[in-house]
């Protein structure tokens, strides 16, 4: 795009001036190299806008059909690669106006009756919005897949589970991974709320006061898609919540991702050598060449302090904004652009690093029994023959101390010590395999195998219904994005 600077262009407010902008203030005041991504967005709803002009009798039908038709011209170029903007233009609003003037003439200015920049370009962001939010919610889901494809290709695979990084009890690797399929499933509710907070038609609430026209607001929301209309033309013009939503919302993906990213970072580490990362999603090292490094995780773990800033800005920027329309509004778009190009690129690499890795069960088997994490099944074991758990976890803590000492694990005990122990423990010795820990968990949300195979199941079953929902969101938005989209009432 160029950044040729028109001198003596005019403003769509430059009848108050007697003079043009000093070019440093054009430079400073301009968006057109960051809003120029919702161009077709800007183009939709102005042929909606326009379509309801002619419908209401606003406008002459004829100047109406005109119009849009100029701007599916304008929508061709654009697709064509044709279409610039300058800094002259200030922003994609007044840019793509100007090119319509170029290709119809005086006509173009019946365009904006009824309509102010500040209820248009929060409709274009909130077009803009939308679909970015079904590309999140899709991304999502492929990391789902993936991890629920992981779990399915190693059902039986049992490692160590951990709390304060210590080994803790024994789990199925599937019940870990699932674990995460529930943060992710979370993810895709925030993304569908924050989708719903952000299917509200503004455009008719005009400068911030409304419009001195008959404008139908529903026609419009129907002919680009949104669920409803907005009921207050002040908070309309000035709400940035929706904003706020998409950016919380990938923030606490990414939060997620990130979690994910430091046990896969763990996990292949040489001290615990649970997992091998295919080479096509590991890098190495310029000096060391026996290096294998997770830079895949590393980054995206990285990228989520990034995410994490987009949030705090905005939430900066909005709360010394009285109402209603600010410039500092502006600020609003580039932090959100880098929000969704972010979670993509990391969604986009992710899963197929998850599904391409290869997990060493038989070293992830032997860590699930080491380190006495078995130590909660031996205290089990004396409760559920009615020793109080508090007088079990002592003796068992003292048990763990004593093999300790002697440098030996609970397989070593002979049964004379077993039963120096406790006295229980002559009648029956306590489990002692990982297998046995994981099968006694045998409840609802449990790691055992029967449970963690339905809760799979059930996870499949909810992401087929999610991928349903999310092609029938994305048919019907890239219905109202069509060239050939007609709208109510067209003609």
């Amino acid at each position: 795009m160029s950044t040729e600077i028109q001198q003596g262009s005019a403003k769509a407010w430059g009848g108050r001036f007697a003079s043009t902008p000093d070019k440093r203030l054009e430079a400073f005041n301009a968006s057109v190299d960051f809003d120029v991504r919702f161009i077709r967005e800007d183009l939709r709803g102005s042929v909606a806008h326009v379509r309801m002009l002619g419908r209401q009798g606003i406008i002459p039908v004829e100047d109406a059909r005109t119009i849009e038709d100029g701007l599916w011209k304008v929508w061709d170029e654009v697709t064509a690669g044709e279409f610039a903007l300058t800094i002259a233009d200030e922003d994609v609003h007044t840019g793509a106006e100007r090119r319509l003037r170029e290709l119809i003439g005086p006509v173009t200015g019946k365009l904006h009756t009824g309509r102010s920049r500040n209820d248009q370009v929060a409709t274009d962001f909130r077009l803009w919005t939308k679909d970015a939010l079904l590309r999140l919610i899709s991304g999502t889901l492929d990391l789902i897949d993936a991890l629920l494809t992981v779990a399915g290709n190693n059902p039986d695979a049992i490692m160590p589970g951990y709390t304060h990084l210590q080994r803790a009890q024994p789990v199925l690797l599937a019940h870990h991974l699932l674990a995460y399929v529930e943060m992710f499933g979370r993810d895709v509710d925030r993304l569908k709320a924050a989708l719903r907070r952000t299917d509200v038609l503004v455009l008719g609430s005009a400068a911030m006061a409304g419009a001195t026209y008959p404008l139908d607001r529903e026609s419009v929301a129907r002919d680009l898609g949104f669920a409803t209309i907005s009921r207050n033309s002040m908070d309309g013009v000035s709400d940035r919540d929706f904003v706020l939503d998409a950016l919380a919302a990938g923030a606490i993906l990414m939060m997620h991702i990130s979690r994910l990213s430091e046990e896969i970072i763990f996990w292949s580490s040489g001290e615990a050598k649970y997992l091998t990362l295919s080479d096509a999603f590991s890098t190495g090292s310029s000096i060391m060449p026996q290096k294998k490094n997770a830079d895949v995780a590393e980054l995206a773990r990285g990228k989520t302090g990034r995410v994490y800033g987009n949030l705090m800005s905005l939430l900066t920027i909005m709360k010394g904004t009285p109402l209603t329309y600010n410039k500092d509004f502006q600020e609003d778009k580039e932090g959100l652009f880098d929000t969704v190009d972010t979670c993509l690129i990391v969604l986009d690499v992710v899963p197929p690093m998850l599904t391409t890795a290869t997990f060493n069960t038989d070293r992830m088997a032997a860590a699930a029994v080491g380190d006495f994490i078995l130590a909660t099944d031996v205290a089990d074991h004396l409760a559920k023959r009615g020793v109080p758990f508090r007088e079990a976890h002592e003796v068992v803590g003292k048990l763990v101390g004593e093999c300790s000492s002697r440098g030996i694990a609970f397989t070593d005990l002979t049964d004379e010590e077993w039963a120096e122990a406790h006295p229980l423990f002559a009648e029956q010795k306590p489990p002692l395999t990982a297998l046995e820990s994981v099968s006694a968990r045998d409840v609802p949300g449990g790691t055992a195998p029967n449970r963690v195979r339905a809760a799979r199941a059930a996870a499949l079953e909810a992401a087929a219904e999610e991928r349903a929902w999310l092609k029938g969101a994305q048919t019907r938005l890239a219905n109202v994005m069509s060239r050939n989209s007609t709208g109510p009432g067209a003609g």
